[in-house]
């Protein structure tokens, strides 16, 4: 005769969930990523030009940067101005809302003054209160 609950069969189920399989696809997962992010944020590839010492602006909040690449074309963050003309209208409206209107200019050394001297009347034609060249320091 059978003892203890009724309707209890000898053996009792133990239900346990093997997680060995899931931590093992999550750290495949956490490399891959660790792998992989920093090439998600690349830059745009310019070539600055050295000075020994130049003051530095002090941005309150995330600035606006406009890269003139060595072949003279235009990019806003990393998305691609076709035309100069289109400058000035897409910099009014990246900086729609913003308390502050600066903006950080990166030209590659190869670009002509002309270029530059055409993004900085774009720029003055949008409104621009502030405006940052960027520079490297020499290497040594």
């Amino acid at each position: 005769m059978e003892t203890g609950r009724p309707g209890a069969s000898r053996r009792s189920n133990m239900s346990q969930i093997n997680v060995t399989p899931f931590v093992d696809v999550m750290l495949v997962l956490l490399i891959i990523f660790m792998v992989t992010a920093p090439m998600l944020d690349q830059g745009v590839s310019v070539d600055l030009p050295e000075v020994e010492s130049a003051p530095s602006l002090q941005s309150k909040s995330e600035p606006l940067v406009i890269t003139v690449e060595k072949n003279g074309n235009l990019l806003i963050g990393k998305t691609r101005i076709r035309n100069i003309a289109k400058l000035t209208p897409v910099v009014l409206q990246a900086l729609k809302g913003k308390e502050t209107r600066e903006v950080f200019l990166e030209a590659d050394k190869a670009v002509s003054y002309g270029r530059v001297v055409e993004v900085m009347a774009a720029l003055k034609k949008a409104g621009i209160e502030r405006l940052g060249m960027v520079t490297r320091m020499p290497e040594e």
